[in-house]
């Protein structure tokens, strides 16, 4: 069997598992550590600053069909210091179908101590599912499946998280849709079905030195039916504004991660996966970029971890130089 016709089996494969993506609602990220809001609601309102954030995520180059990710989303903490909002637009292209994901966020959160916060969130919103297969290349031409009209839908989202923190540590969990099974109509569950998904994220925070920090995280996804993801991340942060570090996607990538704070309310980051299983021998990576707006940070209105107003000794607002590492 030739090259190509290895790659288009294996296209053919994707296809075959278009039940398992098209129930996740949260796509696959290697930057899952600046993307928190997207897929737990109640991290929100936790942030020091409102950001707007970018990322685009090309998946398996070199494979015909293979995913695309776009994603923007906002967090913005209110004045009150206790609630948040958030918005997240997704769009998901694979193969022949193209699903946009859009929900608004709410979190309210709680102090339990002096340093350990904890917030709650809740999300709504909806899909938008278009499935055309006249843009695809089956095995079987005939297939019922395949040869009927392009599918056009919507489905409700409903989803919550919690999400606990101190200055140096984080943990959370969430669902991001409860609306799963008995939503789709008969025509759409013959390709695909969805199931409830859990998704548990937790990340520590070393101080090596005053300016160099040190962070592994994890993110674990659950989904009903499907094998359990396990995403394993460390990065060095140097001198408040550059990022290194690594990663591993238990039996299917590692990659390498890369940021830069170009200023105070600017940062970029890229993260490169290399497939560890059968596709990285046809597949040219996967490539993922993001770009992170902080607004408001720095001067008078600059607050620190704690929610209050930094000051120097000399009683005049101290700026921040970067943002919370995670």
């Amino acid at each position: 069997m030739g090259r190509m016709s290895i790659v288009r089996s294996t296209f053919v494969a994707f296809l075959a598992s278009m039940s398992v993506c098209f129930a996740q609602q949260e796509p696959q990220y290697t930057q899952y550590m600046y993307n928190v809001g997207s897929f737990n609601p109640a991290y929100v309102g936790t942030v020091e600053n409102m950001d707007i954030s970018g990322l685009y995520r090309a998946q398996w180059i070199d494979v015909p069909g293979a995913p695309t990710t776009i994603r923007f989303g906002i967090n913005a903490p209110l004045n009150n210091e206790r609630m948040g909002l958030g918005l997240n637009v997704i769009n998901d292209a694979l193969g022949p179908s193209d699903q946009t994901f859009f929900t608004v966020s709410y979190s309210y959160q709680i102090n339990l101590s002096d340093d350990t916060k904890l917030s709650f969130g809740l999300s709504g919103g909806g899909s938008l599912l278009n499935l055309d297969f006249s843009e695809g290349t089956f095995n079987d031409p005939n297939d019922p499946v395949t040869t009927g009209e392009p599918l056009n839908s919507f489905y409700p989202i409903v989803g919550a998280g919690v999400f606990l923190y101190e200055d140096n540590w984080y943990t959370g969990l969430s669902v991001p849709n409860f609306l799963t099974n008995g939503l789709y109509n008969d025509e759409v569950a013959t390709v695909v079905e969805d199931n409830l998904q859990f998704t548990l994220i937790g990340g520590y925070v070393f101080d090596i030195s005053d300016r160099t920090k040190f962070k592994p995280a994890l993110l674990v996804n659950y989904l009903e039916g499907a094998p359990v993801t396990v995403n394993l991340s460390a990065n060095f942060q140097f001198l408040d504004a550059f990022t290194i570090g690594g990663a591993y996607r238990f039996d299917n990538a590692v990659s390498g991660l890369a940021g830069f704070q170009v200023s105070n309310g600017i940062f970029l980051g890229y993260a490169y996966d290399y497939n560890t299983n059968g596709l990285g021998e046809f597949s040219g990576g996967s490539h993922e970029a993001i770009m992170k707006f902080y607004l408001g940070r720095g001067g008078s209105n600059s607050r620190n971890k704690s929610g209050s107003k930094d000051k120097s000794k000399k009683g005049k607002p101290k700026q921040i130089d970067s943002p919370r590492f995670f």
